[in-house]
């Protein structure tokens, strides 16, 4: 679980650097109070590593996908058909976007109403930046 935090520019580098910062005690806490099974072996990252030195096998994911998106694991069919149908992997998606479609199958749900892909896209339409 990582935290982005923009810091001063770089003078040897275009734009600010990045410092992701690790915090075990959240890692800890998130893997017990969202009852991640022993199997799936999550691990907490090296010191030096960054979002994108996840191990082979391993992806990374951020606490405020969790904390302030919503998401669960394992992930629901919904999810799973929407990541299929753009394209993308889970760890490239936003937090904006991640709230955007959990609220969407909250919604659907509340409702009785099966989230299904086709509804989602009558809605939102996906803009990559």
């Amino acid at each position: 679980m990582a935290e982005e935090n923009p810091q001063e520019e770089n003078p040897g580098e275009e734009g600010p650097l990045h410092v992701l910062k690790w915090y075990l005690g959240l890692f800890e806490q998130i893997t017990r109070g969202f009852r991640f099974p022993p199997e799936w072996d999550a691990r907490y990252p090296d010191q030096n590593q960054t979002a994108t030195d996840a191990p082979p096998g391993y992806i990374t994911l951020f606490e405020d996908f969790f904390l302030q998106g919503n998401f669960r694991l394992p992930a629901t069919n919904f999810m799973a058909h929407m990541l299929q149908y753009y394209g993308f992997h889970i760890s490239k998606m936003s937090l904006p976007g991640m709230v955007r479609v959990r609220q969407f199958e909250f919604l659907c749900r509340s409702h009785d109403i099966d989230p299904t892909l086709e509804k989602f896209r009558a809605f939102y339409q996906l803009i990559r930046m």
